[in-house]
């Protein structure tokens, strides 16, 4: 029977392995412990790493111990005013605190909570669990500082793939030329000069000198041949790259949402999921972002990410208050000339009668040419799914959008029930970048 021992080292610690096992047996522990910190935590600080705190009885692990109330055994215990040697001492009575119990404590002891600390990359993996995502893509959006190799001179070493041809060719015609290697055509003219000497029928004394002459000339000159040779791992020069940073431009993202009282906690949760997302993919290429807040029931207002999701408002809906808002602050503060715009719109799909003409045309007309990309989420509930089976079906809002969406190639829209479903908007958006490529 064979026996495989895994020797390869644990990245910067020991004990890697405990760590994998401790997470898959608190996974559900701490993945609650994540989807409450998404909830309390900035857009922009979502993918930072986490201190959860699990329950110290789902960390115990199972031992067998000898019942308290049960069997029969000897203790030697210290003496004192109420026992002799040689006393019996009976067993306590069923529950009267004779075992390991735990229960609470009047006095504030008891047992504490056992306090983990998540990585950035294990909070990520936890975040992006049920949203499905393709591992490819979970490892680039963990690796957010991109750095590109720049051609940085010539190495001794390197992969056969990265040999500069040009410049080993020059190092040995060098190193040829200076230690006099022999070339081909002087061994040519060598050997047709024995050719010719040895094709004399009687040749005489002079000529047999001169043949031998030549032919240790023409040994000689072979081994200088081999001995220096043609190329040397010498010459042997290849590539260097060196990583830098990849230069980016400045990029701001646009948040809107509907908050008026059809947009519940459920609603507002799926729509943080996606701004965070959507903000994670930004950063593979902006080094920095600016988030810009807009909500709307009847009207609209800019404000911080903490009104935007957890303040309550009333009044209708009016979706094309949140577009106007939008315009404006890009005319005021976000000039596209320097600039790379991003949108983001989150609904339930309501909107005021008539107002959803208005919103195509601030889309076709204002919005959309200044975007490098607008992504509308509709949040529907899970049985609601089942029925709008087909982008063709749906509220007004919905059909209206679905307008635009066939003039601009860089609107892209979906509906979502779960966290699952959020993903496939962002496949959508690289895809179509890929497209354009």
């Amino acid at each position: 029977m064979g026996h495989f021992v895994d020797r390869r080292l644990n990245p910067k610690d020991k004990s890697l392995g405990n760590r994998r096992r401790f997470l898959k047996r608190v996974r559900s522990h701490v993945k609650k412990a994540v989807d409450e910190a998404v909830r309390e935590r900035g857009i922009a600080d979502a993918d930072r790493g986490e201190d959860v705190a699990v329950p110290a009885g789902s960390v115990a692990e199972p031992t067998f111990r000898h019942s308290a109330r049960s069997g029969r055994r000897n203790h030697v215990s210290s003496g004192n005013r109420s026992f002799s040697t040689g006393d019996k001492i009976k067993k306590p009575p069923t529950g009267e605190g004779g075992g390991r119990g735990k229960t609470g404590s009047d006095d504030g002891e008891g047992e504490d909570d056992f306090l983990f600390v998540l990585s950035r990359d294990e909070f990520l993996d936890l975040f992006f669990d049920d949203m499905e995502l393709p591992d490819l893509v979970k490892r680039g959006l963990k690796q957010i500082e991109m750095n590109r190799p720049h051609r940085a001179g010539y190495s001794i070493s390197g992969s056969p793939a990265n040999i500069n041809v040009t410049r080993t060719m020059r190092n040995a015609l060098g190193r040829r030329l200076a230690l006099k290697r022999p070339n081909d055509r002087e061994v040519r003219a060598l050997r047709e000069i024995i050719f010719m000497l040895e094709a004399k029928s009687s040749p005489t004394q002079k000529q047999r000198r001169e043949l031998s002459k030549m032919r240790a000339l023409l040994e000689d000159t072979l081994r200088r041949q081999r001995v220096i040779a043609y190329i040397d791992p010498l010459d042997v020069r290849y590539n260097y790259f060196e990583q830098r940073p990849e230069p980016r431009e400045q990029a701001v993202m646009f948040c809107l949402m509907d908050v008026s009282a059809s947009m519940g906690e459920r609603e507002k949760d799926l729509a943080k999921r996606f701004f965070v997302l959507l903000h994670l993919f930004l950063s593979r290429r902006y080094k920095s972002i600016d988030l810009v807040f807009v909500r709307h029931t009847h009207n609209a207002q800019e404000v911080d990410e903490e009104t935007f999701f957890y303040a309550t408002e009333t009044g209708g809906t009016v979706v094309s208050t949140a577009l106007s808002e939008a315009r404006r602050l890009v005319d005021e503060r976000y000039p596209p000339s320097e600039w790379n715009i991003y949108m983001a719109q989150a609904s339930d799909g309501e909107n005021f009668s008539g107002d959803s003409e208005k919103c195509v045309r601030l889309l076709n007309e204002e919005l959309m040419r200044c975007c490098q990309y607008f992504a509308y989420v509709e949040i529907v509930d899970e049985a609601e799914i089942e029925f709008l089976n087909s982008e063709e079906n749906g509220v007004e809002l919905w059909r209206h959008y679905r307008r635009v969406a066939e003039n601009w190639p860089n609107f892209a829209m979906k509906r979502i029930a779960r966290p699952a479903d959020i993903y496939p908007v962002f496949r959508e958006l690289f895809a179509k970048k890929q497209a354009e490529a």
